[in-house]
This record gives structure tokens, sequence and C-alpha cells, in this order.
């Protein structure tokens, strides 16, 4: 797919624009202490992160009975929410990604399946939620990536076509969203990737080994 026509980019929040998974690991382990359980590797957990809560309770506790996952999951949220900023920062590099796309006049935004209330905190503490485009979270439509609606939203806020939006993420869902939504998708390679995957095996345009690639990728310079 051509590169020229691009205007806009959407980027997912953990592993592509953030590096959220310290406090995500420290939010696990002070639970599955709270559990008497010894904490787990941060090396265990990170390649879990960009799936969320539901995935990351069952890395710490297997898969107990609907109630007890329940109550787990809303109290792993809730220590998270508590310290949600105190390790998490940008991922080196993405800081002058950011400023030269604006410098560029190329708007940016955030589609994410995290929700709303932990997103928008989350940027607002890294002072970032008044510089994207547009926050499209978990919950603020009824379907959620794959599916290409939060895309199409969040393109529909900056004003653009889908055609003029890349999308970078660091699962394969991302790159299913970008392609159903008509828009070019690209991996952040160093994201929360499992052992063994091959982002390359789901078919987006690149993978971006650093952020800085971005700019590469688009012709930008910083």
């Amino acid at each position: 797919m051509s590169r020229q026509g691009l205007r806009g980019v959407l980027l997912d929040l953990d592993g592509t624009l953030l590096d959220t998974a310290p406090d995500m690991a420290e939010a696990l382990n002070r639970l599955r202490l709270d559990e008497g359980l010894e904490e787990l590797p941060y090396e265990r957990i990170r390649p879990y992160v960009s799936h969320g809560a539901l995935r990351l309770v069952r890395l710490g506790f297997g898969e107990p009975d609907a109630a007890r996952f329940e109550d787990l999951r809303q109290r792993f949220l809730d220590h998270y929410r508590a310290d949600i900023a105190r390790r998490t920062r940008m991922f080196d590099g993405f800081e002058d990604v950011l400023a030269t796309l604006e410098t560029a006049g190329m708007p940016w935004g955030i589609v994410t399946n995290k929700p709303g209330w932990l997103t928008i905190p989350l940027l607002e503490a890294l002072g970032l939620a008044s510089r994207c485009g547009c926050i499209v979270s978990g919950d603020t439509l009824a379907q959620r990536k794959p599916h290409p609606m939060q895309l199409l939203h969040a393109a529909a806020i900056l004003g653009l076509a889908p055609r003029e939006c890349v999308y970078v993420g660091d699962a394969e869902r991302d790159v299913q969203a970008a392609r159903n939504a008509g828009m070019i998708p690209l991996v952040a390679g160093f994201g929360y990737l499992e052992a063994g995957e091959d982002p390359a095996a789901w078919n987006p345009e690149a993978v971006m080994w650093k952020p800085a690639d971005l700019l590469e990728w688009l012709g930008l310079r910083a």
C-alpha cells in the first residue's frame, strides 16, 4: 500500500506508545502477595500485558471459578489504578516521534482496548491527554479490536478518511483491526511480544523495531 496521502497516525497504548508493563506487573504481584503467593518474575509477566487484565489474572491464578476470577480481576485493576503511572513511561524515542508529527501537522491519536477509566487518568498523568487528537478506549463503543469500529471512529474524530491513517500496535488483533478498517497496519516490534511470536506473520506493512523507525517509514525527520 502506498504511503502517499497519509495524514494521521493512530497508536495502540500498552506496548506501543507506553511501556506500562512495570506498573501492571507490580499490580499483579501485589495481588499474588495478598493471596499468599510468591511474586512472578517480571520477564514472565511482560509478554502478556497487551492482552489486558483477563490474561494477566489467568497468568497469575490459573482458571478459578467465575466469581473468584471476577473478584481477582477487580482487585488487580484496583491495585493498578492506585499506582497507574508510577513507573510507566513512553518507550524511548517516542517523545521525538510525537514532537515530529506535531511539527509536521500530522495529528495522532490513541485507540486502545484499555477501558477509559484507566486510559484517561494514565494519559493525563503523563501529560499526553491534551496532545493527542483523539482517545478511543475499550469501552468507548460496543465493539473492540479486532473489530474496525474503534479505528473508524478515531479517524472520524480526526476528520480523516481511513485510508489516510496508519495504525501502530503490538498484537495481531491490531493488524487485523487496521486491515478491517482500511488503514495501513504497522507493528511495534519493541512491544509485548510473546516468546516465539513472529509479527511479520501477521501481514503488517512493516515492523518497527524502535519508535524512530516510524518516522523513517513515514519519510519524516526528527
